[in-house]
């Protein structure tokens, strides 16, 4: 099974313009993520790391990382689309493709791991994304948080068998009794990394947009409109690493905040 960790990092960002070369504790948040993936794939040997982008600033700071860098073309609606531009334009033939996204720093590196055996176990899932079961003083910061920017943060609801029934921006499943005296909350928090295998990546780029994926601005969402299924690995992370996204420049200053 040939595997790809692929790297959007698109230069164009609307809210953070060249963000993937936004320094964060004097290394730019490009070269964290690649550390992540090159640590993953030392534990999985034959899998290949690329960065996909749109810029060639990007281009060229990849080169000076020593990694492998794809230009994709600057229209990729989103970082799907560019995932699988980039593997198609690479000239090598990919079973699956990780989509890493360029802005997450904080990635556990055993987030990535846990999908790579998911897929080594059963080659036939379609679609593998990792999710962590936030302690309640993590879900209390995500609801303050939302309180200033509702959008922040997405949920998971899973299934017995451990794939998604449903993702959202509003915090599911609601808690009717929250039996505190347990460290870990009934609520499933997406981190924004997808493992696909190639054929359904090619399925899901040409899909139109889903209903309720507009609604939500989720595109994982058109995956299960149109039955596509998501499963899902749990894995566990430090205390306050559930939120560490970079999507905006105040987010640096709380990520190398982080670091110390």
């Amino acid at each position: 099974m040939k595997t790809a960790i692929v790297i959007p990092a698109r230069y164009g960002s609307t809210r953070f313009p060249g963000k993937p070369l936004a320094m964060i504790g004097g290394r730019t948040m490009l070269s964290r993520v690649v550390d992540i993936a090159r640590a993953a794939a030392d534990r999985h040997p034959g899998t290949d790391i690329m960065v996909a982008t749109e810029d060639q600033r990007i281009a060229d700071h990849c080169a000076q990382l020593n990694v492998p860098c794809v230009i994709t073309p600057d229209d990729c609606p989103t970082g799907s689309d560019r995932v699988l531009a980039a593997a198609q334009l690479s000239g090598t033939h990919y079973d699956v493709l990780f989509s890493l996204q360029g802005d997450a720093p904080f990635t556990p590196v055993a987030a990535i791991n846990s999908m790579l055996a998911a897929f080594a176990a059963n080659p036939r899932h379609e679609v593998v994304t990792p999710v962590i079961r936030l302690r309640w003083p993590e879900l209390d910061a995500l609801r303050e948080s939302k309180k200033i920017t509702p959008f922040s943060g997405t949920t998971a609801v899973i299934g017995t068998t451990g794939h998604a029934l449903w993702f959202s921006k509003n915090i599911l499943p609601a808690i009717r009794k929250e039996q505190r005296s347990e460290e870990f909350s009934p609520v499933h928090q997406h981190l924004g990394l997808y493992a696909y295998r190639r054929d359904i990546l090619e399925k899901f780029v040409k899909l139109p947009q889903g209903h309720y994926e507009q609604i939500e601005g989720l595109e994982q969402l058109r995956l299960l409109e149109n039955g596509i299924s998501i499963h899902t690995v749990t894995v566990t992370v430090d205390a306050g690493l559930a939120q560490a996204g970079i999507d905006s420049p105040e987010d640096v200053t709380r990520a190398e905040a982080m670091l110390k």
